[in-house]
């Protein structure tokens, strides 16, 4: 496993004390909150509030209403409208959310989303051609359009208004349609530019509802779509984004939407869902539907009206999930066997005819989780004509270091942190060659390593299920608000062992604490840094509440772990 650098946190004391004393928090929690640049007393108040935040005005947003002027025009006329979606979770949701408002509205509504391994992410000329033939009059792109120069120029000739709603960098010049609704736009003076294309659709919706819709009209039923794909798509959960998340999940607790409550019981998740089983068992069921079937599946699950047709879909979508389990481990295996040698390249740039496209993103995750350094994984078919996925580490934009190798590639999109592209095989080993040239004279030892941050040292003994539901208030957790992070010191390891053929489990206990069970996910080779059982470690861990059987009880979810010698020294 790749070494991680151990970073502690520096939280202001004086703040620390204002905020426990006012607001009657233990000085850990507070310390949390500091740390996250929240340090006056409101700013704490508000951060801790359930209550939903003033919401930007959507008109603020560039075009917002050219879409929804456009949108209702087509709507009273009864022309039809087609929503164009992409085939992940953000696609998925944020589709079927324009589907279930625009049915609401009493609109001729379809929608299209292109098939991964034929067609491939983004608008496609063939597609556009089918349906304007359809006697489409509007096209809404949808995670999709802002690279997409040409399409957007046959659909005007084919007589179709283009709105684009998209949240992916703008490489270029702006894409020259009817309204093009994207908070990276530098005239766009929405304050908030960290939506993705379900909380932008959640926007298009609110703006709608402002104008044309009743006084009383309410979007939030449809929050529970916008939480998946702003969970899923790893956006910041600051600002609008944490309240479309806490919103949205309550709403995914209730199980009022057929689809959702169907998927839910498919993964085993009764009741409350919190962001990280969004991450981990709801998102990847829904993508497995576009990364081996059709992604259509998923937005059918989530516009469905009937219990018996949702419940199917669901298991359809949790079988297609374990399959795509097998294949993902397969080719990890054997993209590392292409990885020789101590000294890593600059960039993990990896690809094979045998892999299956709907798994290179999967795969790129696990290189850089790995490796820790930016990976590209290509899918190529018999006429050599190659479909990747790229993942990056912190810090480095691959979206600049793909513009540096334009001319080795048919296309490429992205954001900053993940992009895919195309590439034929003949040019194959230049780009290998160029990207990992590139990639290494952009890391330096910043960027170089993992690091763990680390919100403060802690006594296991203060570890106890108050200090956990005061943590769980800064809910939900991700991107831009990450999870509290405590380091655990001279700890002794009572038990150690592997679980589940991959996973660490340790028991340890801390001078003046009582025994406490600790899961390391995917860190069993850890077991091999030396014999845990018996020694001394320091360990950066997560608390949680873990819920078996009926019964609750703290978790230590381990994040790293160092040896000690006999002295207290690191061993590894």
């Amino acid at each position: 496993m790749t070494k991680k650098k151990w970073d502690m946190r520096n939280g202001h004391s004086e703040h620390v004390a204002q905020l426990a004393d006012a607001l009657g928090l233990s000085s850990i929690t507070a310390t949390v909150l500091v740390n996250r640049g929240i340090r006056d007393v409101e700013s704490a108040r508000q951060w801790l509030s359930l209550d939903s935040p003033d919401a930007h005005d959507p008109f603020q947003m560039a075009d917002m209403a050219k879409a929804v002027d456009r949108l209702h025009y087509a709507i009273t006329q009864q022309e039809k409208i087609c929503c164009y979606g992409d085939y992940d979770v953000d696609g998925i949701s944020a589709t079927s959310l324009y589907v279930l408002f625009l049915r609401q509205q009493e609109a001729l509504v379809d929608f299209y989303i292109p098939d991964r391994q034929s067609e491939g992410y983004g608008l496609h000329e063939a597609a556009v051609q089918r349906i304007a033939r359809a006697g489409v009059k509007v096209l809404v792109t949808i995670d999709c359009g802002t690279s997409s120069h040409k399409e957007i120029a046959l659909a005007q000739d084919l007589g179709l208004d283009v709105i684009i709603t998209d949240h992916h960098q703008i490489l270029g010049e702006h894409p020259r349609a009817l309204a093009f609704l994207n908070p990276q736009r530098t005239d766009c003076q929405y304050p908030f530019k960290g939506l993705c294309s379900g909380g932008l659709a959640l926007k298009v919706a609110t703006a709608y509802t402002m104008k044309y819709g009743p006084s009383n009209g309410d979007v939030s039923p449809y929050t529970d779509l916008a939480a998946l794909a702003t969970v899923a798509d790893m956006v910041p959960l600051q600002d609008e984004n944490r309240w479309i998340v806490r919103e949205g999940l309550q709403r995914i607790a209730d199980g009022t939407r057929y689809g959702i409550h169907a998927l839910k019981q498919s993964a085993g998740i009764n009741g409350v869902c919190t962001e990280s089983m969004v991450a981990f068992r709801l998102a990847p069921a829904i993508n497995a539907a576009g990364r081996l079937a059709h992604a259509r599946l998923g937005v059918e699950l989530f516009t469905s009206d009937k219990v018996s047709h949702a419940f199917p879909l669901a298991r359809q979508l949790d079988e297609l999930n374990r399959q795509r389990r097998v294949i993902e481990q397969e080719t990890v295996s054997e993209a590392i066997k292409m990885i020789h040698g101590e000294d890593l390249p600059g960039a993990i740039v990896v690809g094979d005819r045998a892999w299956h496209v709907g798994v290179v993103g999967i795969v790129a995750s696990r290189l850089v989780e790995r490796y820790y350094r930016p990976s590209v994984v290509v899918s190529f078919d018999e006429h050599g004509y190659g479909r990747g996925s790229v993942r990056s580490v912190p810090g480095l934009n691959v979206c600049k270091l793909l513009a540096q190798c334009s001319d080795l590639l048919e296309g490429f999109g992205g954001h900053p942190a993940a992009a895919g592209l195309q590439v034929r095989q003949e040019q194959f080993s230049a780009f290998q060659q160029r990207l990992s040239d590139l990639a290494s004279s952009e890391m330096d030892e910043a960027n170089r390593y993992p690091v763990v941050y680390i919100d403060a040292a802690v006594r296991l003994q203060h570890v106890h299920p108050q200090l956990i539901r005061e943590l769980e208030q800064l809910h939900p957790f991700g991107m831009g608000n990450p999870e509290p992070v405590f380091l655990g010191q001279h700890l002794k390891v009572l038990e150690s062992r592997i679980v589940g053929g991959e996973h660490l489990k340790l028991v340890v206990r801390q001078e003046g604490s009582v025994p406490f069970e600790c899961m390391g996910f995917r860190m069993g080779a850890l077991e091999h840094c030396t014999q845990l059982e018996n020694r001394m470690i320091d360990m950066v861990f997560v608390p949680e509440i873990n819920r078996w059987n009926g019964m609750d009880r703290i978790q230590l979810r381990i994040c790293d772990v160092r040896m000690k010698d006999m002295r207290g020294a690191s061993l590894c």
